[in-house]
């Protein structure tokens, strides 16, 4: 019978993996709670309709990508591909627009997009991002575009970049597009076919094109929407670069960054890292102030970014699979009455100092329990046996010195501080 094994495009992550995973999230949640974030969460799977309004019918995401089905009461529903509309899907549900002016929220969870699997980027991933709901003005989306850049500091991740632009109001939209589709018809022949498609599908998604060929056509014949915004669209974007100048965050004014989702309008961008090489985008956002409304609530303003939480661990140089330690402390038990004490002895350790300690249940030799210890990267390892029990000892082994010690019984609780240390 053949093993069945897991799904293309998802990955199991080990004990190893989820400590590394666990470090990270404990950092994101750290860096939310001090800048005023709250976390939500909300279901793996939503009604489909919610994107199909929320992100656009036209997408890549909704036309290709999503994991959609029909449950056995009819009802359509879709894993979710990304988690800006559900967050506010659950804004407008629980009226949290009423319970505060303004709303300061963050995830981390998983998304499902049937995309070609390849590093960095699976069927199932994961993201971290923010939803600030609740402002239309500029220092919001500066807050946002700083918080993006700062969490990639604090990771200590290097070669860092911040695109940013304006797409300007919606009421500017199809006037732009309809100026973009004319400028490339003439050309449309020379084009990719995906791009050919886009012109009048999404026509914003075709300065997303990777096609080397497509750039240098938009280069000579498509006009910039930033040319095309209105000027309190360019105020707006003039007050974000002041504050992110004043925060001395760097960053480049990118003409051609647009973002593809239908909810974007004015700030868009994107940071990126040279350590990723081609494909280097880390997150991505702007500000959607249509999104609310289109999904039933009242007209309300928010920004936010997502980031790609495997993108972040190859940014480390790494996809997190590192040999962690998996316990502080390892007891090497001879015999039933040594491990009987031991079971009494690791769980006092436990209750006192809260260390993490593993306890001997495979009846293995000194040496394959030792081999175990090394395996688990603990600091150090007790060892008792029926000759240890008769003095009323353990042999406590440090394993960073191989120094060993002969503690009593009665004290070896005490002999451990908080944190695992001598």
């Amino acid at each position: 019978m053949d093993n069945i094994r897991s799904v293309k495009g998802t990955k199991d992550l080990l004990p190893h993996d989820t400590i590394h995973w666990r470090e990270v999230e404990n950092i994101i949640h750290q860096f939310m709670a001090v800048h005023g974030y709250g976390e939500i969460r909300t279901p793996v799977f939503e009604d489909t309709k919610l994107f199909h309004r929320g992100i656009g019918k036209d997408t890549d995401i909704v036309s290709k990508e999503m994991y959609s089905w029909t449950d056995q009461g009819g009802d359509n529903l879709t894993l979710r591909p990304e988690l800006t509309a559900p967050v506010v899907r659950a804004y407008i549900q629980h009226q949290m627009g009423t319970l505060r002016p303004l709303n300061r929220l963050y995830y981390i969870d998983s998304l499902f997009r049937r995309e070609r699997p390849q590093k960095g980027r699976q069927r199932e991933f994961h993201q971290f991002g923010i939803e600030a709901i609740g402002s239309p003005h500029p220092e919001q989306d500066a807050e946002v575009i700083t918080m993006a850049y700062k969490i990639y500091e604090t990771f200590g991740i290097k070669g860092l970049s911040v695109k940013i632009n304006s797409i300007g109001s919606a009421e500017i939209r199809e006037p732009y597009l309809a100026t973009l589709r004319d400028a490339l018809n003439s050309v449309k022949s020379a084009l990719c076919n995906t791009c050919q498609n886009r012109i009048d599908k999404n026509a914003l998604r075709l300065f997303d094109c990777k096609n080397p060929a497509c750039q240098e056509i938009l280069d000579k014949n498509a006009p910039f929407i930033f040319d095309h915004i209105t000027d309190n669209d360019r105020s707006h974007f003039g007050r974000v670069t002041a504050i992110l100048d004043e925060m001395g965050i760097p960053y480049d004014h990118d003409r051609k960054l647009v973002r593809g989702l239908d909810y974007y309008t004015h700030t868009t961008f994107e940071i990126t890292s040279s350590t990723l090489g081609a494909q280097d985008a880390l997150c991505g956002g702007g500000r959607y102030d249509k999104l609310v409304e289109e999904l039933g609530g009242k007209s309300t303003p928010a920004v936010g970014f997502a980031a790609g939480m495997e993108r972040l661990f190859i940014a480390f140089g790494d996809d997190g699979e590192h040999e962690h330690s998996l316990a502080d402390i390892y007891f090497l038990t001879l015999g039933e009455k040594a491990t009987q004490k031991g079971f009494v002895l690791a769980e006092e350790i436990r209750e006192k100092h809260g260390v993490s300690v593993v306890s001997e249940t495979l009846q293995r030799s000194m040496k394959a329990q030792m081999r175990e210890a090394n395996r688990l990267g603990v600091q150090f390892v007790v060892i008792l046996g029926d000759n240890e029990l008769e003095k009323g000892i353990a042999v406590v082994k440090n394993m960073d010195s191989s120094e060993q010690e002969e503690i009593p019984l009665d004290k070896l609780s005490d002999h451990f501080m908080v944190d695992g240390q001598e």
